[in-house]
């Protein structure tokens, strides 16, 4: 494992994916970065954090034998890495809201962006981007969503131990994709999927407020929500949230 260490860049992944354009880039290459200046969340979404108190890393994986068509589970491995690895801190109410934010109850804590590069129909390498909200103390007015590891337990982590934490889990899951232990992936995510068959008020992307419960992922990774008519609706990334009253 290669681990480049910055101390401010635009983007962890941003400069991931160029240094893999350019040259032969060693699987399960890390990069970390103190600060971001350009963080980058789902669909063009922002990422904002405080110079040195969190954990912004991107890690460079190839994959063989992959298909496009199941690409949820690297989704599935990812997202579970993080989980387990801040279980062990004995963080209270964790799940994860789909695709792949990590909760405290209500309050985000980790954020994942995953960009994959594909050949025909296989998915052969992938930049996944990871930020962890850790020792920060407070977050801007407009993010009352956003929590820390510090606000939750109130006290500070060590920043390097988080990360070689995550990795070690993040290279067991990546075991399980590499021997297609989908079900085994499935089920453990579903297990910890906020809101899984609990009723919801979502609302859509025209914001049409409705009633419904989570009940799964679908084969191409949309969320899979009954409806009160007990109809299942598929939804794609920003295609559904939920609703705040």
């Amino acid at each position: 494992m290669k681990i480049i260490k910055l101390n401010a860049i635009d983007s962890t992944n941003s400069f991931l994916k160029n240094m893999v354009s350019k040259v032969v880039v060693d699987d399960f290459t890390v990069v970390v970065a103190k600060t971001q200046t350009k963080g980058r969340g789902q669909i063009n979404s922002e990422w904002v954090v405080e110079e040195g108190k969190n954990l912004t890393f991107s890690v460079f994986s190839r994959f063989v034998g992959l298909n496009i068509r199941e690409h949820k589970y690297l989704n599935f491995s990812v997202s579970l890495s993080v989980f387990q690895a801040l279980k062990a801190l004995r963080i209270p109410n964790l799940s994860v809201k789909w695709p792949n934010d990590i909760l405290s109850g209500n309050k985000k804590i980790v954020g994942i962006l995953i960009e994959n590069t594909l050949k025909g129909n296989d998915l052969v390498s992938s930049v996944i981007g990871i930020g962890v909200n850790v020792n920060q103390a407070s977050f801007p007015e407009n993010l009352p969503n956003a929590s820390s590891i510090k606000m939750i337990l109130g006290k500070e982590f060590d920043l390097e131990t988080l990360l070689e934490s995550i990795l070690m889990k993040l290279k067991d899951y990546f075991n399980l994709l590499e021997k297609k232990e989908y079900d085994l992936l499935e089920k453990a995510y579903l297990k910890v999927l906020y809101k899984k068959n609990v009723p919801t008020m979502f609302k859509n992307s025209q914001n049409t407020l409705f009633m419904g419960k989570i009940i799964g992922v679908s084969k191409s990774g949309n969320l899979q929500i009954e409806l009160e008519n007990e109809t299942i609706q598929e939804f794609g990334l920003k295609e559904v949230s939920f609703a705040t009253l």
